[in-house]
Parts: structure tokens; sequence; C-alpha cells
């Protein structure tokens, strides 16, 4: 580099290698001069001044001003990615190795411009999320569940696991906080079917949602808690804490990883059974996803009533087909007829939650557990999404409606207070709001 009054010809590299020495030099100095966060960017930005005067170094404004923005996010936010959280308008963030970020914005997918500077760039930015949480990830340990501060879900993997580079994916944490009002809006359910399904939550019903990855499952499941009055304790337990509970009586519980020695790890199984112990009026779990689908069925089945839990599944018949396996996974040597008994006494809902083709998140069944014929776990749509054919532009067209049947559930439902009208249950017909009882 030289020292001459006109601006430099840096090539990218050098500008990489000069945004490094700058980043690993001001973290040391904040560390050994303890400078209080709200003094940070002063801090950071006076000594990029003082460097690029001592050294002589000639740079274009432009140039400049995004080096000290990119050193800023790389010592107090997650380096390139920090714009793209900073964007209310995408939801998910995934980097693919330092080259290839991709976002979701509306539903849809695209990449990004951004990139990191190469794997080691990546590497110090999963270990800024993942340390202030006590977790770990290395060739030992490819792989971590976490969450950044606001709430955002964050998942990293590493080599080996990750043949292409560390990868980063992270499911973006809404500030405001959806309501039903909000579902109806979108079209994701309508006021029937919030009606009916907040009469279910507050008449104390099991309710499992069920969906795919990026459905809107803990969407659902944030409003649908919204409906659990305000003196009823609650416990929330979840893999990396995403839940948005407003009520003030919510004791949240949140899994451990074993330590360096693979130790004193906590799972979400040890957590349902210590719920048990803690006088919960509701049990909330973010996702069963193992053999605590068997503690969570028999806490239903013994007078924990009004649990709420989603699961991985494409409709209500495979979320069925998903609690058996998961209660199988449990180690206990059940006959299947016992474990859908089990299923069909302890659930009282499923709620499918569905993404479209098009981008669109909607419920798209609201159907009933009716019970067992024979060996069969009955189930009865309420509410279904028809699909009624495709745009031009590739918008999915459809229509949500009730299917005319009234639950078997309906008596259950009458004695808890809960007198729903004829019209919720008629096809063609529309209540103007729901109900607020």
């Amino acid at each position: 580099m030289n020292a001459t009054g006109a601006p430099q010809r840096l090539t990218g590299q050098d500008l990489i290698r000069l945004k490094k020495h700058l980043s690993e030099n001001l973290m040391r100095a904040l560390e050994m001069e303890s400078i209080p966060a709200a003094q940070r960017t002063t801090f950071i930005q006076q000594n990029i001044v003082r460097f690029f005067d001592q050294t002589q170094i000639k740079l274009p404004e432009d140039i400049k001003k995004e080096i000290f923005k990119q050193v800023l996010n790389d010592l107090l936010g997650f380096g390139p990615i920090q714009p793209l959280l900073d964007d209310p308008e995408i939801t998910e963030i995934m980097v693919n190795g330092p080259k290839k970020i991709f976002v979701e914005k509306g539903g849809k997918l695209t990449k990004s411009n951004i990139a990191f500077d190469d794997d080691d760039h990546v590497l110090r930015i999963i270990d800024r999320i993942i340390l202030p949480l006590g977790r770990r990830v290395d060739y030992d340990s490819p792989t971590v569940d976490a969450r950044l501060p606001d709430g955002s879900r964050v998942n990293a993997v590493v080599r080996p696991v990750a043949i292409d580079g560390p990868s980063i994916t992270i499911r973006k944490f809404r500030k405001d906080r959806l309501q039903v009002i909000d579902l109806i809006n979108y079209g994701s359910l309508t006021h029937q079917m919030a009606e009916f399904l907040e009469a279910c939550v507050k008449a104390h019903f099991n309710i499992v949602i069920s969906g795919g990855t990026g459905s809107g499952k803990t969407t659902l499941l944030n409003v649908l808690s919204g409906f659990i009055p305000e003196n009823e304790r609650i416990i929330t337990i979840e893999d990396a804490a995403e839940l948005q509970l407003q009520q003030d009586h919510v004791m949240r519980m949140e899994t451990k990883a074993s330590n360096a020695d693979g130790l004193h790890a906590v799972s979400i199984r040890e957590l349902v059974k210590n719920s048990l112990r803690m006088r919960p009026d509701r049990i909330v779990v973010g996702e069963v996803r193992g053999g605590e689908a068997l503690d969570m069925l028999q806490a239903m089945n013994t007078g924990h009533d009004g649990s709420l839990t989603t699961v991985h599944a494409n409709s209500p018949r495979d979320a069925i087909s998903r609690m058996e396996t998961l209660v199988l996974m449990a180690g206990m040597d059940l006959p299947l007829k016992v474990v859908r008994q089990q299923i069909s006494s302890a659930i009282d809902v499923i709620v499918q939650q569905s993404r479209l083709k098009d981008g669109q998140r909607k419920v798209t069944a609201v159907t009933e557990v009716a019970g067992m014929e024979g060996d069969i776990v009955v189930l009865t749509d309420v509410f279904k999404f028809n699909q009624t054919g495709v745009t031009a532009d590739g918008k999915v067209q459809g229509e949500l409606k009730p299917t005319g049947i009234r639950p078997m559930f309906t008596p259950r439902l009458e004695a808890a207070g809960y007198k729903l009208g004829a019209e919720i249950f008629m096809t063609g017909k529309q209540s103007d709001s729901p109900s607020r009882r």
C-alpha cells in the first residue's frame, strides 16, 4: 500500500485483510478497556478514523463507510447477515457456506448479494451466537440449535457434516406478536375457525398443531396460547425458546445441550416429566419429536387437560401416524392398538397448518379426533381448505369453509360454557368476529 494522497486501488482480498485486521485489533481493545455497550459504536468509529490517519491509507469515502459498517456488524452484530436481520420483511436467512446466502421474503426464496469472507468468518459468527448460551459446535459435535437475543431460532452445521462449509439457518422472530385478527386478515383462517378454536382452548381441549417445516406452526401455537386465561399457570417447554406468551403466570423451560464430555444434557422428555411436578394448569410443548410424546399423552390422559403442542406432519392422519412413531421411540413395548387408544383418548383436535406452493401459510384443516373404530383412530374434519385452482401468476386459489359436520365433543364444549351457534358449522356462512367469552 502506498502513502500518497491519491486513493489506492485495493483488491478484494486486500480489503478483506484490512477489515479482518481492524476487527481483530478493535475486539482486543474493547475487551482490554472494558468499553460500556453504549459507547462501543463511538469507540470503534474513532479508532477506525485514527487508523486511517496514522497509516495514511487513502480510500474513497464510500469504501471507508462500507468498511466501518462491516467492522461494526462484525464486532457488535452478526457480521454480513446483520442487515438481513434488520430487514423486517425477511422471515428466514439461509447461509449455505460463505458465498451463498439466501433469504425468504413474502414466502419466496431469493439469493442475496451479501457474502462472508471465508469459512472462518462464518464460524466466528456462529460462535458469537452460541457461546453466550453455553452451547458449542465443533468437529465432534457439528450441529447446534440456538436462538438470537430477540428470540429468532438458529440452526448451525459445520464440517465434517456440512460439506461445502459452515451453514446457518435463521428463522426470524417477529417483534410484533401476531393476534388472531392478523391471521384472519392474512387469510390463514376464518372468523368461524377462530371462534371454534378459541372455545376449544378455553374449554381445556388438548390440541396438536400439525404441519411441515416453515408452515407457521409456532406462530399459530403463539396465537392459540393467547386464548389461555390469565389466571392459569402455564409451563412452556422448548428446544430453543421462541414462544411469546403474554400471560403473567408463565414458567418457561428450555432444553440444555451436553457439555464437552457429552454429559449433563437436559432433554424435552425430562422437562415434560418435571413439569408434572410444577402444578401446571397448561403444558405447552413447542414441538414433540421423540419419546416425550408418550409422557405428553399420559399427562393429557391424567388430568392435565388443555395442553398444546406441535408435530411435523403433512395431514391430520399423518399426525396420528407420527405420534404413534414418537410414542414407540420412548422405548416402551406397547401394542400399536394401545398406543392408538392413548392418542385417541388424549388428543381432541388436530389443526393442520400448511405452506402452499405460492408461499401462503394457511390452516388447511381443523379435525376432531373422534375416538376409535376397531384398530383405527377416527378423524372428522370440522373445517377444510379446498383448493380450486392456481392463477396465472402462481397464486393458489381456494376456500376455507366448514364441512357442515358438528363435532362429537360439542356437549363437552357446552358443558364448559361455550355454546357455539349452528352458523359456525354451516357451509356458506361466516361469523363476524371471534367470540370473547
